[in-house]
């Protein structure tokens, strides 16, 4: 029987891989034999996940590091120039870089905080994409984005993050549309709570974390907080042959959070 998450001679792009889900993603893509290409801003974390990726890679193939700033169209086009002039060819595209600003409509700066939250998490998106498309066609590879549970969810202050990954799952269903007839798959996972430096990203104390991540357990069903790995799972799953009827589907991976009370605890 052959093994659908056997992915050997298949190249993956992980933005958002110094960290997080997407260092869990990267590790766990090149576990299953995929040539990873990694990007992100920190350069010294970069190193670290591509070291761990060819320790663990079944041919101790080294991740491609690509230190980048994807909210910069040079650093876009210079990433996928990079990888296809190391590979010659591109089989898959994991969107997950993003981040959050608090955006409350009485805050001075909730114009600049919402256009960089669009610029991280929806903006480069679509540029990344666009470079990649001609490379995916020729490989008939697919598309995976990771939204998040509030793009089905408001949880505020967050309204800017909200409505990236909102439109973030929409431009995945119409993008399947176009991107179908040229046997490109497009996905999206919203990602439920996830044990990463995401909080911390965006101001919390390390006691707020603590309380933050409790109540975000309780929030699920199941009583679990996720992992990076709970959602490269998932992504793997979607960038297999298993999954080759699912296309423009927004798969909630959230321990069933979605279901229950989700919010900001009052600090």
């Amino acid at each position: 029987m052959t093994n659908s998450l056997d992915f050997k001679g298949k190249v993956a792009i992980v933005t958002g891989a110094s960290s997080g889900i997407g260092e869990g993603i990267a590790k766990y893509l090149a576990e299953l034999g995929a040539q990873v290409v990694i990007t992100g801003r920190n350069a010294a974390n970069l190193n670290r996940v591509a070291k761990v990726c060819q320790t663990i890679s079944p041919k101790g193939l080294k991740a491609l590091e690509v230190v980048a700033d994807i909210t910069r169209d040079e650093d876009v086009q210079r990433l996928v120039d990079t990888t296809i002039g190391a590979f010659n060819k591109l089989d898959i595209l994991v969107n997950n870089a993003g981040q959050s600003w608090t955006t409350s409509i009485y805050d001075p700066n909730v114009v600049q905080n919402y256009e960089n939250v669009m610029n991280l998490d929806l903006r480069s998106v679509i540029q990344l994409t666009q470079l990649a498309v001609p490379y995916l066609e020729r490989s008939g590879g697919n598309i995976i984005n990771i939204s998040s549970i509030v793009a089905l969810k408001p949880i505020g202050p967050f309204f800017a993050y909200c409505m990236a990954k909102s439109t973030l799952d929409m431009f995945t269903k119409c993008l399947s549309l176009e991107l179908g007839p040229k046997g490109i798959r497009v996905n999206s996972i919203n990602s439920g709570a996830v044990k990463s430096n995401f909080l911390a990203a965006i101001g919390f104390t390390e006691d707020m974390v603590r309380v933050q991540e409790e109540s975000l357990k309780q929030s699920s069903p199941l009583g679990l907080y996720g992992t990076p790995q709970d959602i490269a799972h998932v992504v793997a799953y979607l960038a297999s042959d298993d999954a080759s009827y699912v296309t423009g589907v927004n798969f909630s991976a959230d321990g069933g959070a979605y279901l229950s009370d989700l919010r900001i605890v009052d600090q």
